[in-house]
């Protein structure tokens, strides 16, 4: 090991433990980062070890990662030791290396060319919060199976919502309270604050967390200290509230078509146009759902009612319809996404109490790009409210739904 490097007491057991799960999490300034790539660098000495590090997005690592691992190697002054290339780090003592790759490309997902790679002792997954499809992990964490060296997944991240699949995972499901350090059933919970690495930041920042303290306590129990959010912040839809749902003269059920990775959704929605009024009740939720089994749902909630769906799948609507359900593709234009969320943020929204999947949704449906694109997660039962809506308030009138 090559370490000479100081590391606050609370990252010894990245050295030490023998979990293959180590969940570290902070809020800016905590120094989780740094802390991580100094391990990895020691751990290249160690003979045998090939080590996977990932963000969900990565569009450059020679410009955006890898500056950052040359520091640490300057800092531990053994800059003979490794050749850099543009997406690796190789040791040239023992040809261990530091492979840099996004599980997200601008061509799709990756993660079938991320489980293939041979050899990966240890998968980091850095900012883990933009990674809400907790399978495309799976995927990856089940390829590092190399035998007769330990095997570790490292997630680094700032903690986001409650409804997080890690959250729900490594702590909700077990038990474990946010912030905890220790060790629980093959998983060692590191987590810090700017207070553990105070000597390493400016005091700009310093007075900076300290303004934030005062005027917004909310978000620097978030954003400093690392706390998981209930409801995220920014969300698109402000205007709802838990209600009991209402049957009003407007009523159209909503569709979203998902399978494998996102679910297939049924939503019942009731309008007031007058009263700027929606009524949502959640019928369900499931992935890997076959057309029969559509069908069988469909015809259990909805009768022979009508349902707006999603129009991106016209083989599966003749399908449907072909089952006798009475099913039309939503209109589908250039703006019709942007117009929809507008439409819907000019009603109040009431959710029936039964509603979880609806309700998480709207705790998490955040813009990627400020008021022009949403983040393509958390919106399968609301993308099925819209089509309805949409329908209801705009198109029915306009006689230009068909059957496709």
């Amino acid at each position: 090991m090559k370490n000479n490097v100081v590391l606050n007491e609370k990252y010894i057991p990245l050295f030490q433990d023998d979990s293959r799960y180590f969940v570290v999490t902070g809020g800016r300034g905590s120094g989780k980062s740094f802390s991580v790539a100094v391990f990895l660098l020691n751990l290249t000495y160690e003979e045998g070890h090939r080590i996977l590090f990932s963000r969900y997005t990565m569009t450059s690592a020679q410009t955006s990662i890898i500056p950052e691992f040359v520091e640490k190697i300057e800092m531990m002054g053994v800059q003979e030791d490794f050749r850099i290339t543009k997406d690796e780090i190789i040791n040239m003592t023992t040809k261990n290396s530091i492979i840099f790759k996004g599980i997200r490309t601008s061509s799709g997902n990756q993660t079938a060319a991320l489980k293939s790679l041979n050899g990966i002792t240890t998968f980091v997954l850095d900012e883990a919060e933009e990674l809400v499809d907790e399978d495309t992990f799976n995927k990856i964490d089940l390829s590092v199976r190399v035998q007769e060296k330990p095997n570790r997944c490292i997630l680094i991240l700032n903690p986001t919502t409650k409804e997080h699949w890690i959250y729900q995972r490594w702590f909700q499901n077990i038990g474990i309270p946010e912030g905890w350090n220790g060790s629980e059933r093959n998983t060692t919970y590191i987590h810090t604050t700017y207070m553990d690495n105070k000597d390493n930041l400016s005091e700009s920042f310093l007075e900076q967390v300290m303004d934030m303290k005062k005027r917004r306590p909310d978000q620097y129990q978030h954003a400093i200290l690392g706390g998981w959010l209930n409801k995220a912040e920014g969300t698109i839809y402000k205007n709802w509230r838990v209600g009991d749902y209402q049957q009003k003269e407007l009523t159209v059920f909503g569709q979203d078509f998902g399978f494998s990775t996102d679910p297939t959704t049924l939503v019942q929605i009731s309008v007031d146009p007058e009263e700027k009024k929606m009524w949502v009740r959640e019928c369900y939720g499931q992935k890997g759902m076959t057309t029969s089994q559509i069908a069988q749902k469909n015809r259990q909630y909805c009768g022979l009612d009508l349902i707006i769906c999603d129009s991106a799948e016209p083989r599966l609507i003749q399908e449907l319809k072909a089952q006798d359900l009475n099913i039309r593709g939503a209109i589908k234009k250039q703006g019709s996404i942007l117009s929809g969320i507008a439409l819907m943020q000019d009603y109040e929204i009431i959710v029936d109490k039964n509603s979880n999947g609806v309700i998480r949704e709207l705790n998490n449906y955040v813009w990627q790009e400020r008021n022009t694109k949403p983040v393509s997660a958390y919106d399968h039962y609301l993308d099925a409210c819209r089509y309805g809506l949409q329908y209801l308030v705009q198109g029915k009138s306009l006689g230009r739904y068909v059957i496709r």
